[in-house]
């Protein structure tokens, strides 16, 4: 094969990449709350992700030893990598587990933190000097209002307690906050060093906050440790990874907007997997969010 066939091939490789990276993220994230309701009968929320973290932190540091990853130079930039981290692992994986261990109803944790894409909008202007446009706004909002029907059948208000409502929200801006932390600080920073500091700083905050407020007990099992697997490696490696590398190559507004499919596709991975059913909102409301990403995405 000459050299121009395979610098072909390989920019053709590149772009269909590109093209399908989005939709493994979403798909990979969506699976994360199918998981986490199994993960949480059988260790409490802080517990479990001290532990989850601290695997991953091991994991990705003998992943950055093999392939010779280049670490940071300077303590600020370590500074700047736990500080996203912090936001990003500790307090939106902390707040949406806590509020689930505490009885919100998942419906309820999964629109509050569903309004990212649109708290993203308002703020990214003055932090990142992105330019968020009519039809962007648009379709931030119609994202937000198929996410709402797609939940309609799913809200019980009732149940949701003033402190998982809190921790939700501290979710939304842990989440929000980072991935624009992240986009402005951690542009340069290899993602495999860059996630052994990360999850390093997320499980000791995690562990510092668990010890005095949860018992540390975790009940093994088959079902557990499946969840524990998939959440640490396929969640915190993989689709984190591919968060981090959308972040890179796209406006901050337009990857965010990709949460939007989260919810829809969580319930249709609940419908698949859980038997939950999908009524005629919840469909409708699936291909609202998806024309309002669309818009976002093309402009």
């Amino acid at each position: 094969m000459s050299a121009a066939a395979s610098s072909s091939a390989a920019l053709h490789s590149s772009s269909v990449w590109t093209a399908l990276a989005p939709a493994v993220f979403v798909v990979l994230w969506a699976t994360g709350f199918v998981a986490a309701r199994v993960a949480l009968t059988g260790a409490p929320p802080l517990t479990f992700l001290a532990l989850r973290f601290g695997v991953v932190a091991a994991l990705m540091l003998v992943v950055s030893l093999a392939g010779n990853a280049p670490w940071p130079r300077r303590p600020a930039q370590y500074g700047h990598i736990a500080v996203a981290g912090l936001l990003i692992h500790g307090c939106y994986m902390g707040g949406v587990f806590t509020a689930l261990f505490l009885g919100m109803p998942a419906g309820i944790s999964a629109l509050i933190v569903g309004l990212q894409p649109v708290l993203t909008a308002a703020v990214v202007g003055p932090l990142l000097g992105e330019t968020v446009g009519t039809r962007a706004w648009a379709g931030l909002l119609l994202g937000m209002f198929g996410v709402a029907m797609v939940l309609g059948n799913r809200l019980d208000f009732d149940r949701a307690t003033v402190g998982a409502v809190i921790l939700s929200g501290v979710a939304l801006l842990g989440i929000t906050v980072g991935t624009l932390y992240q986009k402005r600080f951690g542009g340069g920073v290899d993602l495999r060093s860059g996630a052994v500091v990360q999850y390093a700083a997320a499980s000791l905050a995690m562990l510092v906050l668990a010890a005095p407020l949860e018992t540390m007990r975790i009940a093994w099992s088959a079902a557990f440790i499946a969840a524990f697997a998939w959440l640490a490696v396929v969640l915190s490696v993989g689709a984190v990874s591919l968060l981090y590398l959308l972040i890179r190559r796209g406006a901050a507004a337009k990857v965010v907007s990709l949460f939007y499919l989260v919810p829809p596709v969580t319930a249709l991975i609940a419908w698949a997997m859980l038997g939950e059913a999908l009524g005629p909102l919840a469909l409708a409301g699936m291909a609202v969010t998806a024309v309002g990403v669309a818009i976002v995405q093309r402009t």
